[in-house]
C-alpha cells in the first residue's frame, strides 16, 4: 500500500509548509538526507499550548504530537517534490515535551508520533530512532515541538 492510500485510510490530508515563525528553512536537504525542522503543535490554527503534567495529560500530549507528525509530513513531501513514496525511510524524530519537572512520560507523548509515522510509512520504512525530551519551555508556549529526519530515493 502507498503511502497516500494509508493516508486517504486514516482520513488525514497533508496541510501546505508553514511560514517559518523565526530566521530558519521548514527543511534541508544534503545528500540522500532530509531534515525537517522542528515543528511545534497547533490546534484549530493556533498553538496547542499548555505543559505537560500542569494542565496537559498524556493523553492530550500524545494528540498534540500526532498533530505535529501531519505538519512534519506536510512539509517532508514539500522538500521531496511533492511524493512522500520517495522516502527511503524515516530516520529519527526528536521531541522536545514542554512539562513540569515532575512529569516523566515524554516518550508516551512522542508516541502519538511515533506510532502514526509507522502507521502511514509501514513497519521498514517507518521504524525510526528517537529521542524525547522534557524542556522548561517551547516556542509560543507549544507543549510539543518534533523534528524530522528521513532519507529519500
Amino acid at each position: 500500500m502507498s503511502v497516500y492510500d494509508q493516508l486517504k485510510a486514516l482520513n488525514i490530508e497533508l496541510p501546505p509548509v508553514r511560514t517559518p515563525a523565526a530566521a530558519y528553512s521548514p527543511f534541508a536537504q544534503t545528500g540522500n538526507l532530509v531534515f525537517i525542522s522542528g515543528h511545534t503543535a497547533s490546534k484549530n490554527g493556533q498553538p496547542w499550548a499548555g505543559k505537560l503534567g500542569k494542565n496537559i495529560d498524556t493523553a492530550e500530549g500524545k494528540l498534540a504530537a500526532r498533530s505535529v507528525a501531519i505538519d512534519l509530513m506536510g512539509t517532508l513531501q514539500a522538500a521531496v517534490g511533492g511524493d512522500l513514496n520517495r522516502v527511503k525511510r524515516i530516520v529519527k524524530l526528536m521531541s522536545l515535551v514542554n512539562s513540569t519537572d515532575e512529569f516523566t512520560e515524554q516518550h508516551l507523548v512522542t508516541n502519538g508520533a511515533s506510532e502514526l509515522i509507522a502507521q502511514v510509512f509501514g513497519p521498514e520504512k517507518g521504524a525510526h530512532a528517537r529521542s524525547a525530551f522534557g524542556v522548561a519551555q517551547v516556542p509560543r508556549g507549544a507543549c510539543v515541538e518534533i523534528e524530522l529526519i528521513a532519507e529519500v530515493e
